[in-house]
Parts: structure tokens; C-alpha cells; sequence
């Protein structure tokens, strides 16, 4: 199957350098897409999405979250 253009894009993956293709991440699996916003107070979804992760990826559920830095809250460097 082809792959819809608006998961064809490669994002940096959370506190690294690399990247990930959500096309690729996916294969065709139900991905949850998450705005998560690491260095504020609202990092509580963290324990959720875990969980939810946990409980369903071995029903091949595929849950990702990337830092939008909206508010400009996350950390400059990778290495902050």
C-alpha cells in the first residue's frame, strides 16, 4: 500500500539526532500521533501514553510523540 502524503515526512525523534520516517514507523499499523510537550508542567500524559503503549503494541498499535516547541519551552540543544 501506498503511503498517504501527509504521514510521507521524516521527524527528529525525541532527544536525538536521528530521525524517523512515519511512513516507514507505521507499515500500515494504527499510529497515534502526540504533540507532547516535555519541559513544561503538563507532562502527566507521559504516564498515560505509556501505558496505553504497553497494552496495545502487541496489537500493533504504534504510538509516537514529537515536540512541537509551540510555547518555545523545549531545550535548545540536545544536550540541556
Amino acid at each position: 500500500a501506498e503511503c498517504p502524503a501527509f504521514l510521507d515526512h521524516d521527524q527528529r525523534k525525541l532527544h536525538s539526532r536521528d530521525s524517523v520516517n512515519l511512513c516507514d514507523l507505521a507499515a500500515g499499523q494504527p499510529m497515534l500521533v502526540v504533540n507532547t510537550a516535555s519541559r513544561c508542567g503538563y507532562t502527566g500524559q507521559f504516564e498515560g501514553l505509556e501505558a496505553l503503549h504497553q497494552t496495545f503494541r502487541d496489537k500493533g498499535l504504534v504510538v509516537v510523540g514529537f515536540a512541537s516547541d509551540d510555547f518555545r519551552q523545549e531545550a535548545s540543544t540536545e544536550e540541556e
